[in-house]
């Protein structure tokens, strides 16, 4: 007997959809050489999720202008190559057809700029399963994980607090984001977070797998 609770899905894309890490962390490379800053490749990972100018303050210490510049110079190589070097969690196909076969509205919201969110979803031959797609801006005017969740609530014609919507990501940003809103979250571990992240994000919900994910979101668990 089915028992769904949610209507609406929020995704997350990087960590949650897709393994990005080939085409973030190399991009990541390609801009800290042109400021002759070296990183090992396991240290890029915290890339990963956080508005990307955030993380190059953050992380590398650059001040706010030149993070603004690194920015510019990850996009010069993410925007023609990084773009591409995903791929799909095993499962993911799965679970987006069974969610969408339900009647289960399925929204990205991403705070990767919402022009290469597209790319990917229609390269990876997923964008029909989604309603809306709903990601940043590459001038910044919605850049955190909040602003896109406030973004497609207002695509959804949904207000704060819908009980109906749950966000599903694998950060702590997506939990956070989520909870800025009253909004259900649910965490998953084949993604770049971990357990302790998410819990102590205060995630409502844990999948281990993309198929676990689609059982209990379907209601079939």
């Amino acid at each position: 007997m089915k028992n769904r609770k949610f209507d609406t899905v929020f995704l997350d894309l990087d960590g949650t959809i897709i393994d990005s890490e080939q085409g973030i962390v190399t991009s990541v490379i390609y801009a800290l050489k042109k400021f002759g800053i070296e990183k090992k490749r396991e240290e890029l990972l915290k890339f990963i999720g956080p508005p990307l100018i955030a993380s190059f303050q953050e992380y590398t210490g650059l001040s706010r202008g030149d993070a603004e510049k690194a920015v510019e110079y990850y996009r010069e190589n993410f925007g023609t190559k990084g773009v591409y070097e995903y791929r799909l969690y095993d499962g993911i196909r799965q679970m987006l057809r069974t969610l969408s076969g339900e009647g289960i509205r399925i929204v990205m919201a991403t705070s990767k700029p919402e022009h290469y969110a597209r790319i990917i979803a229609k390269d990876a031959g997923i964008d029909q399963y989604f309603t809306f797609l709903c990601g940043g801006t590459m001038d910044g005017s919605r850049l955190t994980k909040e602003d896109v969740i406030a973004y497609a609530l207002e695509q959804c014609h949904s207000q704060a607090g819908d009980p109906s919507i749950v966000m599903v990501g694998d950060r702590e940003h997506d939990i956070l984001g989520a909870k800025a809103f009253g909004l259900a979250s649910a965490g998953v571990l084949y993604g770049f977070g971990s357990r302790e992240e998410l819990e102590a994000a205060g995630a409502d919900l844990i999948f281990v797998s993309p198929k676990e994910a689609q059982d209990y979101l379907a209601g079939r668990s």
